[in-house]
């Protein structure tokens, strides 16, 4: 799904607006995409269930975690080798991106 037709749903629900086949044509079509009547019954599908203020606050919350930096740790007195250091640091960038996939996920249901 392109992130057009995400953003369109997301101005119509925060506008107040339904989000539905009708409206998200006309907001896709306004800012001059053409619009797939198949992606755009897809999305609204997809979104029927979802309660998409929490989507969003839970897409939120997750943001400032992403974009903070690294906590450099403090230097202690026992040295580790710096294989151990840089596999820790992969293990928690991939947790960060897992839970980021589960953010989103929560737009689709």
């Amino acid at each position: 799904m392109s992130m057009e037709y995400v953003h369109a749903a997301i101005l119509l629900h925060k506008a107040g607006k339904p989000v539905n086949e009708e409206n998200l044509t006309n907001v896709l079509t306004a800012v001059g995409v053409t619009a797939d009547p198949v992606r755009v019954k897809a999305l609204v599908a997809s979104l029927a269930e979802v309660n998409i203020d929490e989507a969003l606050k839970a897409a939120t919350t997750f943001a400032p975690v992403a974009a903070a930096p690294a906590a450099t740790p403090a230097p202690t007195a026992e040295a580790k080798p710096a294989g151990e250091e840089k596999k820790k640091k992969e293990e928690e960038e991939k947790k960060k991106e897992e839970a980021a996939i589960e953010g989103l996920g929560a737009l689709f249901g």
